[in-house]
C-alpha cells in the first residue's frame, strides 16, 4: 500500500476540548474522517478501514457505535428498490 502524509495542525488547546490527549488524537481524527467520508458515499468500507486504520470488521463494527449505515443509498434509490422487492414479493404469491 502507497501511502502520502497529510498534516494537519489542530487550534491550540484542541486536545482538550475534545477530551483527547495528543497519541489519541491523530488516530481519532482519522477514525472520524473515514467514518464520515465513508457515510457519504465517498469511499468504500475496505478504503475507510484503511484510512482509520483498522481492520475492516472492526471498522464495521465500530460503524454501529456511532450510527453510520453500512447500507448507502443514493436519494430516492431505496424507495425504488423497496418498490421492485414489494411487485417481486406479490408475484412470487400470485
Amino acid at each position: 500500500m502507497r501511502t502520502t502524509t497529510l498534516t494537519i495542525e489542530p487550534p491550540a488547546n484542541f486536545e482538550q476540548a475534545v477530551s483527547l490527549n495528543r497519541s489519541e488524537l491523530e488516530p481519532h481524527l482519522r477514525l472520524m474522517a473515514a467514518l464520515k467520508m465513508f457515510e457519504l458515499g465517498k469511499i468504500s468500507s475496505g478504503k475507510a478501514a484503511e484510512l482509520a486504520g483498522l481492520p475492516r470488521v472492526q471498522f464495521l463494527e465500530i460503524c454501529g457505535r456511532y450510527h453510520v449505515s453500512l447500507f448507502n443509498y443514493p436519494p430516492g434509490e431505496l424507495e425504488q428498490e423497496l418498490r421492485h422487492d414489494r411487485a417481486s414479493a406479490r408475484k412470487l404469491h400470485s
